[in-house]
């Protein structure tokens, strides 16, 4: 059983955003940059299913510019078998992302298709929705456990009232939660052996797809700052501010 892992090369969850003074974009001019946090939760899901013995192999897969390499590498030494990059220099957004996996799982042929729920810099949570509707395959998004069956993963999902368990049949297509597990750490003995790990790389031409974005950034602007907030001596006048001046309660 092979599992296919897409991931995102984004901003370090611990490096403070800052837009660029044309308010064009995000400002990456020496910024560390990491896997998504949800990306490794499904490169770690799915080197748990091979450690079970379900999978026998694990791909970790890019969209992006070659940059995107070096998150490769770390997906490698957190054990993935081999990488493939689709190499692109345009910007891509969801659709394009999934109309390039689409095209590689055509040749792939993975029995399970790991995305991370979302991404920590566009929080969309569409690519994986979109590759399943492009594919045809069942889809269990925001999964907290994963159980192998018999041709099928029974799977619970985090939904607004609770949890939900369902079953779909191989191959699928995942999408990780939060609480699924605690990824691992890279050790320096798994990061040396990354180096020798296969990496494959193609573009976007090369698999027939157009990945060019109709979605246009007009301006990124940081939040609003948040007003300073005050302390009370007493919940009547607490009450009294929530009522007249905030009008939260009536």
């Amino acid at each position: 059983m092979k599992v296919l892992v897409p991931v995102k090369r984004v901003v370090d969850a611990n490096v403070k955003v800052r837009v660029k003074p044309d308010n064009t974009g995000v400002d990456l001019s020496n910024v560390k940059m990491a896997v998504n946090p949800f990306c490794e939760i499904a490169i770690e899901e799915a080197v748990r299913l091979r450690e079970a013995g379900v999978a026998t192999e694990v791909v970790a897969v890019a969209v992006g510019g070659s940059a995107c390499q070096e998150q490769l590498r770390t997906c490698l030494a957190l054990g993935a078998d081999r990488a493939v990059l689709v190499e692109t220099d345009e910007p891509v957004h969801p659709l394009g992302v999934a109309k390039a996996l689409k095209a590689l799982q055509d040749s792939e042929q993975a029995d399970i298709v790991l995305f991370g729920k979302q991404s920590i810099d566009g929080d969309n949570s569409q690519t994986g929705p979109m590759f399943a509707a492009l594919t045809g395959l069942p889809q269990a998004t925001f999964a907290s456990e994963v159980k192998p069956q018999d041709g099928s993963l029974e799977v619970t999902r985090e939904v607004d009232g609770g949890l939900q368990t369902i079953s779909v049949k191989l191959p699928a297509v995942i999408t990780t939660d939060l609480r699924l597990n605690e990824p691992r750490y890279a050790s320096l003995p798994n990061i040396m052996k990354a180096k020798r790990k296969p990496m494959d790389k193609t573009t976007p031409a090369e698999l027939g797809v157009d990945v060019a974005s109709s979605v246009e950034v007009l301006s990124v602007e940081r939040p609003a700052e948040r007003a300073a907030g005050i302390k009370v001596e007493s919940v009547e006048e607490l009450v009294d501010k929530l009522k007249n001046e905030a009008k939260v309660i009536a």
